[in-house]
C-alpha cells in the first residue's frame, strides 16, 4: 500500500549528454573515450564541453584545456567540435517529452536538465516514467533525483548516475551527507571550500553546526544564511515553469596566439561587445551593466564591471563601456581570452532573480 501523495521535487540530469547526442549521430564511436571542446582540436586552445564516460576515467573533465586532456587520454580517443544547433535540438525533444508526463510541472536549467514539481504517492515510479518517456523521445539515457525541494534533488542525481535514480530528503540528510566535504554540496566549489575550511568547517555536518554568525561574518549576511541553510539541506521547493529570462548575454574567445598589444586587445573587445550588442538588440530589454573578463597568459583570470550611467540598448554606449574596461587592464601582460557581458533590465513581470542561469555566463 502507498503512501498519501505529497509533493515532490525531481531533478532530471541527461548522462553525458552532449557526448551522447554525438555518439547517436556516430554509432562507431560508442564505447570509445569521445572528447568534444572548441573546433575538435586538441592543439588549439579550448576547453572540453564534456568528455564521454569513457574518456573520464582517464581524468578528462569539463573545462580542462583540449592540449591536457590530449596528453591524459588514450590514442584511441576521439575529439570533436562543439555543435550547438545539434544540442539545442536534442535538448528541445527532450524538454517537450518531459512535458508530456502528466501532473508535472517543468523548470528548464539548460540544455540537460530541468526540474520537474508533482504531487505523487510513488516519486520513484513518476522518475521511471520519466526516464522512459526521454529515452522513447530522444534516445538518450538521463538520471533522476528526488528530493523534498531543489537542493537535495540537485544533489540526489549525482548519486544516481548514470540511468538511475535516487531520494534524498530531510530523513535520509545527514545519513547520506553529512561525513561527505563541503564541495559536494551545491553551489559550495572550490573557492568557498577553503573559506570554510578556514573556519573549521569541512564536512556538511560541520557547516551544519556551524554558528550562523560566524557565516555571516565570513561571507556576509546573504551568502551566510544562505550557506547555514545548505549545511542542512534546505532550499527552495517550489518548481516554476514560467519561461527562462536570460539575465545577460556574454561573447568570449580564446586567442590561439596571445594578445601582445593595446591595439589588439582594443580590436578584440571591440568585436565581442558588437556580438554582445546584437545579442541584446534581439531580446529586446536594455543594459545596465557591462562586464569584462580577461585571462592573461598563462592562466590568471579577472573579470571588472562598469554600470552603465542609464539602461540603454544603443550599440556605440556598449561599446565604448567594454572598452572603457579594456583601458583599465594590465598593461605589458599577454592575453590568451576576453569575454564581454552585459546585464539586462529584467521584464517588469517577472523577476527570476532566484533562477540560475546557464548558458549565455562568463
Amino acid at each position: 500500500m502507498g503512501s498519501a501523495p505529497r509533493p515532490w521535487v525531481l531533478h532530471v540530469d541527461l548522462d553525458q549528454f552532449i557526448a551522447a547526442v554525438e555518439v547517436l549521430r556516430r554509432p562507431e564511436l560508442a564505447g570509445l573515450p569521445v572528447i568534444v571542446g572548441g573546433r575538435g582540436d586538441p592543439t588549439e586552445r579550448a576547453v572540453v564541453s564534456t568528455a564521454s564516460y569513457e574518456a573520464r576515467e582517464y581524468g578528462v573533465r569539463s573545462g580542462m584545456p583540449l592540449r591536457l586532456a590530449a596528453r591524459k587520454a588514450p590514442e584511441d580517443a576521439v575529439f570533436l567540435p562543439v555543435d550547438a544547433a545539434a544540442y539545442e535540438a536534442a535538448s528541445e525533444r527532450v524538454m517537450a517529452a518531459l512535458r508530456s508526463v502528466d501532473g508535472v510541472v517543468v523548470e528548464v536549467l539548460g540544455w540537460d536538465e530541468a526540474f520537474l514539481g508533482a504531487t505523487t504517492e510513488d516519486p520513484e515510479a513518476l522518475a521511471r516514467t520519466v526516464q522512459s518517456s526521454v529515452l522513447r523521445a530522444s534516445a538518450l539515457h538521463c538520471s533522476v533525483g528526488i528530493g523534498d525541494n531543489k537542493v537535495r534533488a540537485k544533489i540526489a542525481t549525482e548519486f544516481g548516475k548514470p540511468r538511475g535514480t535516487f531520494r534524498l530528503t530531510a530523513e535520509n540528510w545527514f545519513e547520506v551527507m553529512g561525513e561527505r566535504p563541503t564541495r559536494a554540496l551545491w553551489g559550495v566549489g572550490s573557492k568557498v571550500s577553503q573559506r570554510l575550511k578556514g573556519l573549521g568547517i569541512e564536512t556538511v555536518e560541520q557547516l551544519a553546526a556551524a554558528p550562523v554568525d560566524d557565516l555571516v561574518g565570513e561571507f556576509g549576511p546573504r551568502m551566510g544564511a544562505w550557506y547555514a541553510e545548505l549545511g542542512h539541506g534546505l532550499g527552495p521547493a517550489v518548481v516554476d515553469d514560467s519561461p527562462w529570462v536570460a539575465r545577460s548575454h556574454s561573447r568570449e574567445t580564446t586567442y590561439q596566439q596571445n594578445l601582445t598589444t593595446p591595439d589588439q586587445v582594443e580590436e578584440a573587445v571591440r568585436a565581442l561587445a558588437v556580438a554582445v550588442h546584437a545579442d541584446v538588440a534581439a531580446e529586446g530589454r536594455p543594459a545596465f551593466r557591462v562586464h569584462l573578463k580577461v585571462r592573461y597568459a598563462p592562466f590568471v583570470t579577472r573579470t571588472i564591471g562598469k554600470k552603465l550611467p542609464a539602461p540603454t540598448a544603443d550599440r556605440e554606449e556598449i561599446v565604448a563601456a567594454a572598452l572603457a574596461l579594456a583601458h583599465r587592464l594590465e598593461p605589458g601582460r599577454e592575453v590568451r581570452l576576453l569575454g564581454v557581458r552585459a546585464e539586462l533590465v529584467m521584464p517588469e513581470d517577472g523577476d527570476p532573480a532566484e533562477r540560475t542561469p546557464v548558458r549565455g555566463r562568463i
